[in-house]
């Protein structure tokens, strides 16, 4: 079942504070970005942040799940989705912890 974007933009609206959020359908899914890092998935109306240190020491009693079959497994957030400053903290050291989108290369149109 694919996620409704109603519930993408309720996710992005809690989290809007926290910096430059976006999010872009990918394969009848989400992925949620900050400063234009993937921070999290929204995948079949559940929300999956990325993993991070700082994400597991935030949420104490972590449930990881794979957002869909053959994905690395990721913190399943559940009740707490309706939490903005709860879920906004999490976003926020999860993105600082992430490492920068590698820039793609250009082909060479000489090539």
């Amino acid at each position: 079942m694919a996620s409704d974007e109603n519930f993408v933009k309720f996710i992005a609206e809690q989290v809007e504070t926290v910096g430059n959020i976006r999010y872009r359908k990918m394969f009848g899914e989400y992925a949620l970005y900050c400063n234009e890092k993937v921070v999290a998935l929204i995948c079949d109306n559940q929300l999956f942040v990325k993993r991070s240190n700082a994400g597991r020491a935030f949420i104490g009693d972590v449930v990881e799940s794979p957002a869909y079959k053959g994905a690395r497994p990721s913190f399943l957030i559940e009740d707490q989705c309706e939490d903005k400053e709860w879920l906004s903290e999490l976003i926020r050291l999860t993105e600082k912890e992430l490492p920068l989108p590698k820039k793609k290369k250009v082909p060479n149109p000489s090539s």
